[in-house]
């Protein structure tokens, strides 16, 4: 505003033609032009130290919140690292279950072919004692048919014996 002021007052000055005029017109161009030149210097400092302030407050308001961050962040790390500890225990114990579920399984497999051999002994057995058995039966029922050949003739020998008797004391 000053400098538009100043070239006015010069315009003025030089259109009269008057040295006197020109000269303090210029006088207080120079003048005018510096207290412009300052105020601007004034305005532009100050606007400095505003900025560098906004930068100062923004630059404080960044490390707060990258405070907050990297505290969050421990606290996320500590979470998941206490979940991931977690998990690890519970993997443990479950590869040592299952470690012991393939034990108990190793073992009933082996009592079951135990119980299979058993079973198949018994099974042995069981055949040859039944066809001893039927090797028995058979032969008391031989024995049975033997025993009642002989009563027939144990019959027929006590018959004729009998009647021999008979004859010998009728002749004796």
């Amino acid at each position: 505003m000053l400098l538009v002021f100043a070239a006015l007052a010069t315009l003025g000055a030089a259109l009269s033609g008057s040295w006197l005029l020109a000269t303090l017109a210029a006088g207080l161009a120079v003048v005018l032009g510096a207290a412009a030149t300052r105020i601007t210097h004034t305005e532009l400092a100050v606007s400095r130290r505003e900025a560098a302030r906004d930068r100062v407050e923004q630059a404080q308001a960044y490390l707060e919140l990258t405070v907050e961050r990297n505290a969050e962040q421990a606290t996320f790390v500590a979470s998941v690292t206490a979940r991931i500890d977690a998990q690890g225990s519970t993997i443990s114990e479950l590869e040592r279950d299952l470690l012991e579920a393939q034990a108990r399984l190793i073992d009933a497999h082996r009592q079951l072919l135990e119980e299979q051999l058993r079973a198949d002994d018994a099974e042995r057995v069981t055949a040859s004692l039944t066809s001893r058995l039927d090797d028995a039966e058979e032969r008391a029922a031989l024995a049975i048919v033997r025993v009642a050949e002989l009563e027939q003739e144990l019959d027929v020998v006590t018959a004729e014996w009998q009647a021999a008797q008979v004859v010998h004391r009728k002749h004796a």
